[in-house]
């Protein structure tokens, strides 16, 4: 079966690509005929080189993302994995010639049809008096032994095409630029790694790996790599692919050491999420920076892709002050980084967090000890552990399933808590501290709706703790609940459970009234509203989304919630009767 692919036709689809960037770039423009894409400025080259490039299509944004002042001049395309036309190639070479160029630069990645093709062009173009030089460039670090074909070119291409430009734009002669970029690509490694596949629009999956396998060392049209393994941490992936790219014992490696001064590309394959690629980047600038090479710069994105494949590419370039100062040199190419000129390595990465405000000694409050705090608080993490499973499976069917894992985090978060101290006695210290712990370690939106209502119950407990102020408090989370989450009861959320204890708490602002009266039937409410939720349409959260027809479950955050509860007030049941 052939993949899914949002294209217009599989013949069109390279074409359509080339003219939608174009479309986008008033700084570009297509040669017509052709699968080129040149500066719009060309008259502005005269008496300079022009740079051209170019390759199958499927791994953009290169090449035609690099067309810009400082990099390429110009790229001629193929279709998806395929080298372009001779034809097209020598049109390039001619438009760029007829503005006046100093001679043309063809940079061309080792495959041996782009060899042959931009070869044969560049043969022609000799032979109408046009002055072509060509540079291959074989970046590939994956194979320890020799190949008859050479090093293949990957994602390092890019920063050859950076080191061209900018050298064309100074107004180097063309002859300095071919060898200067040639002694560049040698100081230069790259070594992919992919998760599976990727395919070409029209056609199955390239190659097939396993669940558990990746797949070192493979180029980027899905050409076989080195060896398949064991998905393992990134941290793990990533220190492997260093000690394979530096092995001096492989004939491909790049000659980094201890001391060296390196740019670092972390390239998307195309699939990769932008998640993964942080974590990636962090892995190999921490491991360079281990073994005593220091990062002068880090490019983070997808720069060469091949088509959807989840994987990356790391590419290390030997870089000295001469040769930085050409990475740095300023481009208008469009798929070229903004990074900061200053080396990565040596730059202090950590703020210090803000000092917490000084608090107030603890206060004792007459009928509340440190001890119940965390027997109640004790009790609640317990009751949230055991229903860790029952909460995800009631989520599942409303949410993605983790409200659960969500609650259990915050468990062991107060558990830990507790184990390193005793809590404060006082409510509005204490509820203010589970504020914080919560709004740090639970996470998820419950982490905040948690964090909000403690935040403001806290406040009326300030000034009083009677049983008054414990409504009051009440009223206040839940109106913060409400002003933020943008939640009323009946909406089907956690709000619903705690609104109805909420009513049943007003009755404390009686000077008659019996605490554990009030208390049972706020709980009794409480469960009673977080049942009824399984009738309701939902009117905010994720469960909104979802058609009421599919919600014959209850929300798991008013279970949970009425759950807190019926702990609260058990505990302080048992201590009465004591």
């Amino acid at each position: 079966m052939t993949s899914k692919k949002l294209v217009n036709s599989v013949a069109g689809c390279a074409d359509d690509a080339l003219a939608g960037l174009v479309a986008c770039n008033p700084n570009l423009q297509l040669l017509q005929g052709h699968r080129v894409a040149l500066r719009f400025d060309l008259d502005s080259l005269k008496g300079r080189v022009a740079l051209l490039s170019g390759g199958g299509s499927g791994h953009e944004p290169a090449h035609a993302g690099f067309i810009g002042k400082g990099m390429l001049t110009g790229i001629i395309a193929g279709a998806v994995f395929a080298s372009p036309a001779v034809g097209s190639i020598l049109a390039a070479i001619r438009a760029v010639a007829q503005a006046g160029t100093a001679g043309t630069l063809l940079i061309v990645k080792n495959y041996t049809g782009d060899r042959l093709n931009f070869g044969l062009a560049r043969e022609q173009a000799q032979a109408e008096g046009i002055p072509v030089e060509m540079v291959v460039i074989g970046d590939d670090c994956a194979f320890t032994v020799v190949k008859k074909a050479g090093r293949r070119g990957l994602c390092g291409v890019v920063l050859i095409h950076k080191v061209a430009g900018a050298l064309a734009e100074a107004g180097v002669p063309l002859k300095e630029i071919k060898d200067r970029v040639s002694v560049a690509a040698k100081a230069m490694g790259t070594l992919g790694l992919s998760l599976s596949s990727c395919s070409v629009p029209g056609s199955r999956p390239n190659f097939e790996l396993a669940a558990d396998e990746v797949e070192l060392g493979l180029g980027i049209h899905g050409e076989a790599g080195v060896r398949r393994m064991k998905m393992a941490p990134a941290d793990e992936i990533v220190r492997l692919m260093l000690d394979h790219m530096t092995n001096t014992s492989n004939v491909s490696h790049v000659s980094v050491q201890a001391g060296s001064s390196v740019v670092l590309v972390v390239n998307n394959l195309g699939g990769l999420s932008v998640l993964e690629l942080g974590i990636v980047a962090d892995a190999a600038i921490r491991t360079l920076e281990s073994r005593g090479v220091k990062v002068a710069r880090a490019l983070v994105g997808t720069f060469m892709s091949a088509l959807e494949m989840p994987g990356l590419s790391l590419t290390l370039l030997l870089v000295d002050e001469s040769r930085l100062k050409l990475i740095d040199a300023e481009t208008t190419a469009s798929a070229w980084p903004h990074m900061p000129k200053v080396s990565v390595t040596g730059q202090k990465r950590i703020r210090p967090a803000p000092a917490h405000p000084t608090e107030a000694p603890d206060i004792t409050v007459e009928g509340l000890s440190s001890k119940r705090m965390v027997l109640v608080l004790e009790q609640v993490c317990a009751t949230l552990l055991d229903m860790e499973e029952y909460l995800n499976t009631l989520d599942r069917v409303s949410g993605d399933g983790d409200c659960g894992t969500t609650h259990s985090r915050a468990a062991r978060a107060i558990q830990e808590w507790l184990r390193e101290s005793p809590p404060p006695a006082h409510p509005a210290k204490l509820l203010s501290q589970l504020s914080l712990l919560l709004l740090d370690k639970m996470g998820g939106s419950s982490g905040a709706l948690y964090g909000l209502f403690l935040t403001a119950a806290a406040q009326p407990l300030k000034a009083s703790t009677d049983l008054p102020a414990w409504s009051a408090a009440m009223d206040a989370g839940l109106e913060a609940m409400r002003k933020y989450g943008k939640a009323a009861p009946g909406d089907r959320t956690m709000l619903d459970s705690l609104w109805a204890a909420g009513q049943e708490l007003q009755a404390l602002r009686n000077p008659q009234a019996n605490l554990f009266h009030i208390l049972t039937k706020a709980v009794e409410s409480a469960e009673a509203a977080a049942q009824a939720t399984k009738n309701m349409t939902a009117g905010a959260g994720r469960a909104s989304y979802i058609s009421s027809t599919k919600l014959d479950e209850p929300d798991p955050g008013a279970v949970a919630t009425a759950a807190i509860l019926r702990s609260i007030l058990q505990v302080l049941k048992n201590l009465e009767s004591e």
